[in-house]
C-alpha cells in the first residue's frame, strides 16, 4: 500500500511537503516516484530519487523548486515543494515499481497511491 499525504491549499510562493509511505510488499526494494495530474490534463512525471546507481530526476517545470528525498528507515519518499505557482495545482500521486524501465514514464509503474490534492492560489 502507498499512502500519500501533505497536500493542501497554499498561496503562490509558498511551500508544502508531500509524503508517501509504503507498507507491505513495497518495503525496501521498490523505486518510488512522484507524478501529478492537473485538471483536464494527463498525469505527468514530477520527480524520482536515485536508484541502482542512477541520479535524481526532475521534470523541467519543477527543477530548482522541488526536492525529492527518501527515508528508507521510514519507507517514505518526500517531495519538498517551494516557490509554488498556480500551475503546480494538481493531484499528486506516488508510484512504485521494482525496476521501472524508464523511471520518468507513467507506464513503468504498476502501483499507485490514492493521490493528494495541491492547490496553489494566485
Amino acid at each position: 500500500q502507498l499512502q500519500a499525504s501533505g497536500g493542501g491549499l497554499v498561496q503562490a510562493g509558498g511551500g508544502l511537503r508531500l509524503s508517501c509511505t509504503a507498507s507491505g510488499r513495497f518495503l525496501g526494494r521498490y523505486v518510488m516516484a512522484w507524478f501529478r495530474q492537473a485538471p483536464g490534463k494527463e498525469r505527468v512525471f514530477v520527480a524520482v530519487p536515485p536508484w541502482s546507481g542512477g541520479r535524481t530526476r526532475y521534470a523541467d517545470s519543477v527543477l530548482g523548486r522541488f526536492s525529492i528525498s527518501r527515508d528508507n528507515a521510514k519507507n517514505t519518499v518526500y517531495l519538498q515543494m517551494n516557490s509554488l505557482k498556480p500551475e503546480d495545482t494538481a493531484v499528486y500521486y506516488c508510484a512504485a515499481d521494482t525496476n521501472p524501465p524508464d523511471d520518468a514514464l507513467e507506464s513503468s509503474y504498476h502501483y499507485w497511491g490514492q493521490g493528494t490534492q495541491v492547490t496553489v492560489s494566485s
